[in-house]
Parts: C-alpha cells; sequence; structure tokens
C-alpha cells in the first residue's frame, strides 16, 4: 500500500477518464502512476455486462492483481441500457431492471471489486403523477433482489444522492441515508460525491460526520466537474471529517470534464490529494 494512502484511504480514479484506451492501458497506467485502485465503467466495457463473458472477467481481475492494484467498484452502471429505469411504475420494467441489478452484483463480484456505485440520475426521476414517496417504494421494489444477492456475494450497492439539477429522486445524503435504511443491510449503503455535496445547504464536513457510517465508498471531484485540485473545493477539510469518522475506504477521483487530457487528470488529482494528507 503507498505511504500516503495508508494514513487514512485508499485512492481510486474511474477508467472512463482514459477515453479511447483499453481496459489493459487503463489499468497498467493507473497502477504506475501510485493509485491504489481503479474503479469501472461497465460501458466501456460493453453495453450490458452480460456480454463480458466470464473468461475476460477473470483476465482483468487478474491483470489488476498482477498490476498491483485493486478494482475498488463499478460505476455509471445503466449507462447506454435499454429500457430500465428504477422508479418505473410499470412492473416489467422494474423486474428487468431489478434482474439487471443482480447481474450488476455478479459482474462486481467476478472482476475482484466490492462497491457498484448507483447514481443513473435520469433513470430514476419521478415520472408524471408520481409522488416522492411512490417513487421510494417502487425503488425499494427495483433493489430488493440486487441486495439479497449482495450479501451473498459480499458485495455493497452504493445509492448515490445527485443534485436537484440532475434528478428530482434523492438529493441529500439524508434522503439517501433514510431510503437504504429500510432495507437494514450492510449490503445496502450510500456514496458521497464531492461535486454533489457541493448543491446541499449543510456544509460538506458536516454531511460526512451526519453520514456516517451510512456510507461506503466516497468520490473525489471538484464542483467544476474537473478532478480534486482543479477547482475551488478545499479538500483539507473534508479529508479531516473523513479522518475523524474514521473511513478507510476508497476515495475515488471522478471527472466529467476532461480537457486536461487524462495523464494529467490522474497524475494531478493524485499529487493534489496527497499533498493535502500531508496537512492533517
Amino acid at each position: 500500500m503507498h505511504i500516503f494512502s495508508a494514513l487514512i484511504m485508499k485512492f481510486g480514479i474511474c477508467n472512463e477518464v482514459f477515453e479511447g484506451w483499453s481496459i489493459d492501458d487503463s489499468i497498467r497506467f493507473v497502477a504506475e502512476t501510485g493509485y491504489d485502485a481503479i474503479e469501472i465503467a461497465p460501458f466501456t466495457l460493453a453495453q450490458y455486462v452480460t456480454e463480458v463473458p466470464p473468461l475476460e472477467r477473470e483476465r482483468i481481475c487478474k491483470l489488476a492483481v498482477d498490476s498491483g492494484i485493486m478494482i475498488s467498484a463499478i460505476h455509471w452502471v445503466l449507462i447506454k441500457t435499454e429500457g430500465l429505469y428504477m422508479t418505473h411504475t410499470d412492473p416489467i420494467i422494474r423486474k428487468k431492471t431489478s434482474n439487471y441489478f443482480c447481474d450488476l452484483v455478479d459482474f462486481c463480484s467476478d472482476l475482484g471489486a466490492s462497491k457498484i456505485v448507483v447514481g443513473s440520475p435520469k433513470l430514476r426521476n419521478l415520472l408524471p403523477g408520481v409522488s416522492f414517496n411512490q417513487a421510494l417504494d417502487l425503488a425499494a421494489e427495483t433493489f430488493m433482489a440486487s441486495v439479497r444477492r449482495a450479501e451473498d456475494k459480499n458485495v455493497t450497492i452504493c445509492f448515490e444522492p445527485l443534485a436537484p439539477s440532475e434528478t428530482d429522486f434523492i438529493n441529500t445524503a439524508e434522503q439517501a441515508v433514510d431510503f437504504i435504511g429500510q432495507f437494514g443491510s450492510d449490503s445496502f449503503k450510500i456514496i458521497l460525491d464531492v461535486k454533489a455535496m457541493c448543491s446541499e445547504a449543510k456544509s460538506i464536513p458536516e454531511i460526512i460526520k451526519d453520514s456516517h457510517p451510512h456510507f461506503s465508498y466516497f468520490h473525489c471531484n471538484d464542483e467544476n466537474l474537473k478532478g480534486p485540485g482543479f477547482g475551488n473545493v478545499d479538500f483539507l477539510p473534508i479529508f479531516k471529517s473523513l479522518k475523524e469518522v474514521n473511513y478507510d475506504g476508497f476515495a475515488s477521483v471522478e471527472v466529467f470534464d476532461f480537457e486536461e487530457g487524462p495523464e494529467k487528470i490522474a497524475q494531478a488529482s493524485l499529487s493534489y490529494m496527497k499533498e493535502i494528507l500531508t496537512k492533517i
């Protein structure tokens, strides 16, 4: 384990930043740069995880191990899929979505990963005539089977609160904690994302403290959609709060603006986060 990341957490980065790269080259570069893990968006491998054969899953897992890093999680799990919707009123669509989340759990486990990040804001928005409380019930039904599968596979599904500009269903960490709480399962937690938390009335350190121990993953980015250190968000109080709650999971870089290019994004983000840790 790298000396800096051992102090609080392990550092990862999402693979879609390496747009156009093979998964092999992405894994090797992430390892050489000094990260502890890579986080994989399934759409970079196939439209559906069911299209990634067992031997390829095994090969990717082995390549990460041989490179000296972990696959920390999968995310952007519904991108490019069709006919799926978390809060749909049609039971056939919900069943299809429920079944696919079970497929995602299996895929995550096969890669040797342990977390699934569920954002997908457009596929959980309230449909016309559906209230927030009704959507909560519909979503709970959608996740029931995959949470049970996750318990069997030692995988944790992490639901992501997102800004009102992205979705109208579950915008705060408090709402997300309430939602996952009804399952009473250690395999259903939330993820905290810096960009998303910037939209809340609470400060990010407050959200971190209030959400502990219900969050199991952490995304590092800036409100400007770039990596940590590329904008105005100060990560010192954020990392201090993570330390105070004894968070020892992954802090994974997720960006949406690739202007600087993958190499600079990866290298500068990690350098900034390591520098912040030296100040704690």
